[in-house]
């Protein structure tokens, strides 16, 4: 599968020499290939992946309402050789089993059984649940954002791909033109007409416009290898990509407040935060006392020869409850790191706003700015068409010279290309300005793929090993928790406490 895999992508790093449409026999639309990267982009399932893992952070903080069993075995023993005379006890039952000059041997086992049920942790769980809770939120977050780059990605690579495929076409045209402006040239020059120079003059132009041509080519590949590496596979006959009209904020003013409310790096920055400010409660409750029940059931007897009635067996059952008097400074020391952290991710709530702000404002920009480009490309590509109609048959009735010609066959090549590139840039512009206000959404784009929901595995695994009683403890151990004070957002930065 992996040899498969790269011969695919050497196939498409090495294709220079491909033509427009060459691949496969079905057009290709950018909704299927946002599909297929959503599903298959080995980042965005390594992503996946790690915001599984990060699910786990929740049970396992759970698990400190629930009880402990631990089993213990062990076994000895003894081989003792008195140093001097007289009797003694070997085992402890006050009867001397070694006599003058003899020796003994004892073997001893023992089983313990031995439980630990917490009752009251002075809200060191329930804060540790809940910073818990907030990290998966932020990690989904995270996911998101991971996915809006992917997406970006895709839909970059596809519209490069679609820009290279029509330079390629243009630069194919431009060299079957100034052929025929050669062979013209030549017929002309046989018959008197022109000059050698104006012969010389197309020459260097169709030398010009194969090594264009050689470029455009390199040029697909690179584009065909970066579009194989984020979706998947090679691509086709792409089809022209959707118009994204709809999905765009009316106005730059929509765009920041979509920002605000949607954009996972903000609201990424924000769980951060309330995972941190429970993690100070968390380091606060380990000044509190705790309670919990505990429990011991132990046999203790001879292994050989072993008779399960004559072991000795234990019951302990009992309560405990402790509380940290001094620790050096080690509590106090721990609060104040905990909410020096705190405090760093609530400063950076401010930076990923400022940061996704300029990313707003730039894509919009650049958005506005690429229309602006369309707009006069689009219009310089008409006029150029027809000065160049008018300038060749100009030159058919002496008018014009062949430098003329040549001149307006370039203007009305570049004049295309730039507009080639002018779609390209206004489209990822686009992508970008939906990315930046958090608006781009896979099943946005491609309504038929299936939804990767972190929930869905969230939910399935948020209650492994859950006890009955678990609500009870988690309730008692909340009541007592310390109080989880809400982010000061009215309180400027520098001064905030």
């Amino acid at each position: 599968m992996f040899t498969s895999r790269r011969a695919g992508l050497l196939a498409a790093a090495c294709s220079i020499g491909l033509m427009v449409g060459a691949g496969t026999a079905h057009a290709e639309t950018l909704a299927e290939a946002i599909a297929l990267a959503y599903q298959t982009n080995p980042t965005l399932q390594a992503r996946r992946a790690t915001q599984r893992a990060l699910d786990e952070s929740y049970v396992q903080a759970r698990t400190g309402f629930r009880p402990s069993i631990n089993g213990t075995l062990g076994a000895s023993y003894s081989h003792i050789k008195p140093g001097s005379p007289g009797a003694i006890d070997t085992n402890g039952d006050g009867i001397p089993d070694v006599t003058v000059g003899g020796s003994s041997e004892n073997n001893t086992g023992s089983a313990q059984l031995s439980l630990t049920q917490p009752i009251f942790t002075g809200g060191r769980v329930s804060s540790e649940v809940a910073a818990a809770e907030a990290d998966v939120n932020a990690g989904r977050q995270g996911l998101r954002g991971v996915e809006q780059t992917v997406l970006t990605s895709v839909m970059q690579a596809y519209v490069d791909v679609r820009r290279d495929q029509e330079r390629l076409r243009i630069s194919q045209e431009s060299v079957a033109v100034l052929q025929r402006q050669l062979d013209e040239s030549n017929a002309r020059f046989e018959v008197g007409e022109i000059t050698r120079t104006d012969v010389a003059q197309s020459q260097a132009r169709l030398a010009a416009a194969r090594a264009n041509l050689a470029s455009a080519q390199a040029q697909l590949a690179v584009s065909r290898a970066t579009y194989a590496a984020v979706v998947g596979q090679n691509p086709g006959d792409l089809v022209a990509e959707p118009s994204l009209a709809t999905l765009l904020p009316a106005t730059v003013d929509q765009a920041f407040e979509s920002a605000e409310q949607q954009n996972p790096q903000i609201l990424g920055a924000d769980f951060t935060e309330q995972a941190s400010r429970s993690r100070v409660a968390s380091a606060k409750a380990a000044n509190r006392p705790t309670v919990g029940l505990t429990g011991t059931l132990g046999y203790t007897g001879h292994i050989e020869p072993f008779h399960l009635d004559e072991y000795d067996r234990a019951i302990r059952v009992g309560a405990t409850a402790s509380v940290p008097i001094f620790t050096g400074g080690l509590n106090t020391s721990r609060i104040r790191a905990a909410v020096e952290r705190n405090n760093a991710d609530r400063i950076a709530i401010e930076g990923a706003r400022r940061q996704v702000m300029q990313q707003v404002s730039t894509s919009w920009n650049q958005l506005l700015g690429a229309r602006a480009n369309l707009a006069s490309n689009e219009e310089q590509v008409r006029a150029a068409q027809i000065a160049f109609e008018g300038v060749r048959q100009e030159n058919q009735v002496g008018l014009r010279t062949t430098l003329d010609v040549l001149i307006a066959e370039q203007d009305l090549r570049n004049a295309q290309l730039a507009l080639v590139n002018a779609r390209r840039d206004e489209y990822v512009a686009a992508a970008n300005v939906l990315a930046s206000s958090g608006r781009l959404e896979a099943q946005a784009l491609a309504g038929d793929v299936p939804v990767y929901d972190p929930a869905a595995n969230f939910n399935k695994v948020k209650g492994s090993g859950a006890m009955p009683w678990d609500p009870l403890v988690a309730g008692v151990d909340k009541l007592g928790a310390p109080t989880i004070a809400p982010a000061p957002t009215d309180v400027p930065i520098a001064t905030a406490k």
